[in-house]
């Protein structure tokens, strides 16, 4: 939360000053789940202030100090909104409290005001109203969102609502990491998740990688292996083919949430140092449409962990970059991604030295994705939907379209898909040939059959640069603030 607790001695001077000139509108109050309480009231001009204070089954007279205070100091999306998501408030629990305005200067107050808890009343986020969208260039404009369906503060790690990945076989792009249940790589603190890759033989010992076996595959419900594929639950180590030489986290929602149509909004850090590959974004909970790519994929941001990576044009391609991707296509290797792709680079600091907000608007017309709320990419296929954007019919005469049975406009996103998190390592995809890396280049190449050997062999290159030995090693650590999907 960014509002500031309240100095109850300066509400008060500030009561003082009212007049009856003008009135507070009236608040909207909802319980946010899984634990918390929303306050919020219409913005208009004048407002450069909104504070709120409240007890929960308790009396709060005239301006009494309540158990809870605050400012709240600029507005979002049309509305002045406080969230507590600390608090505790049940249903049949009356919220007591009172309201402070500073309008035109001047102080205003609505006093003695309770309201109680229902968890069955579907008032989850303020009411949709007009707005444009800072960044949308100033179109049509955009809906403020709409009931807010998924809400993560971190408070706690959730684990019924975050199923870990346990699998060697990565993205299916040969990643040099193996993804895990471990708190030493995936914890929540402070009100931050981490997602934070270790060494492997930090757990296994000197020798693991060329001579040991990594079986995965688990025996109970909790710890089974995930992902069989690309051989990913168990690998043995050899002289040429060492066993994954990261050990990471990957965090998905496919039993606990998915959405089709509505605004996913993740502020979040993402990790510095050599090679790190992180990445938010989604996948069909159904794969409606067949294999990938037929059934789609939305990538709202990867980005690459190196600070002095150049592509051949000498642009930056590292940590100053982020880019967000649609992947669609009848089978691999048809994927029309190219055309549904665009990236942002920074002029001044890096997308591992703050945290920023990444956002997704997807509605039945379109998509668009948001870095700080500035526009960065529009999708909209047209017409003839994705089939005709990428030419299938004409680049390969005589294959079946997957999705010539829908009328979605969209197809193949317009069905449910659910949330990933994870921070992978190399492999042989992401990280061309062709780009350069100071001081230290590269040290595989995306074909050689010995790629994480390799790599490892190159660890006293690319180790130092996650600064392993300062905060704890979180610099190379993707740091999740929040995360929140709204209907639309």
């Amino acid at each position: 939360m960014k509002e500031q607790v309240a100095l109850a001695g300066l509400a008060l001077c500030l009561v003082l000053s009212s007049v009856a000139a003008y009135t507070v509108p009236p608040a909207q109050l909802s319980l946010i789940s899984p634990k918390g309480l929303r306050i919020s009231i219409p913005d208009g001009p004048g407002i450069s202030l909104f504070a709120v204070h409240y007890s929960i089954n308790k009396a709060l007279p005239g301006v009494a100090a309540g158990d809870w205070n605050y400012d709240v100091t600029s507005p979002k999306n049309g509305y002045w909104v406080h969230e507590n998501t600390l608090v505790t408030v049940n249903d049949g629990d009356v919220v007591n409290y009172w309201l402070y305005v500073l309008y035109n200067g001047l102080g205003y107050q609505e006093l003695d005001l309770s309201w109680t808890a229902s968890e069955s009343k579907p008032t989850n986020a303020p009411p949709k109203v007009p707005t444009t969208i800072p960044g949308d260039g100033g179109d049509a404009g955009t809906d403020a969102p709409g009931t807010l369906i998924f809400d993560e503060q971190f408070d706690t790690f959730d684990l019924d609502r975050w199923e870990h990945e346990i699998t060697a076989g990565g993205g299916g792009n040969w990643e040099f990491q193996y993804y895990t249940n471990n708190r030493s790589n995936s914890y929540v603190r402070d009100g931050k998740l981490y997602i934070k890759p270790t060494l492997t033989e930090d757990k296994y010992g000197d020798g693991f990688l060329n001579s040991g076996v990594l079986n995965i595959w688990g025996a109970s419900p909790a710890d089974l292996c995930t992902g069989n594929y690309y051989y990913g639950c168990e690998r043995s180590g050899s002289a040429s083919n060492y066993i994954n030489p990261i050990q990471s986290a990957r965090l998905r929602t496919v039993k606990s949430f998915a959405f089709t149509h509505g605004r996913l909004e993740v502020e979040a850090k993402m990790p510095t140092g050599d090679w790190l590959w992180p990445a938010i974004w989604l996948l069909p909970k159904h794969n409606n449409y067949g294999g990938w790519p037929a059934s789609g994929e939305i990538d709202l941001v990867e980005s690459r962990g190196n600070l002095n990576l150049k592509d051949s044009n000498g642009d930056d391609v590292g940590v100053q970059q982020m880019g967000s991707t649609m992947h669609w296509g009848p089978f691999w290797p048809m994927n029309g991604y190219p055309k549904t792709h665009a990236t942002k680079t920074l002029s001044s600091g890096t997308f591992g030295s703050s945290f920023h907000k990444y956002a997704m608007e997807w509605t039945a017309d379109n998509l668009k994705f948001f870095i700080d709320d500035e526009l960065i990419l529009t999708v909209d296929p047209g017409s003839e939907g994705f089939w005709g954007l990428g030419n299938f019919a004409k680049d390969a005469p005589g294959i079946d379209n997957p999705w010539q049975y829908s009328s979605s406009k969209l197809v193949p996103f317009d069905q449910p898909f659910y949330l990933i998190m994870n921070v992978a390592v190399g492999g042989t995809a992401y990280f061309s040939d062709s780009f350069t890396n100071s001081p230290y280049p590269k040290p595989w190449l995306n074909n050689s059959p010995t790629a994480a050997k390799d790599f490892w062999l190159g660890k006293n290159n690319w180790y130092p640069t996650w600064n392993p030995d300062t905060n704890n090693g979180e610099d190379a650590a993707m740091q999740v603030n929040y995360v929140k999907v709204w209907k639309l």
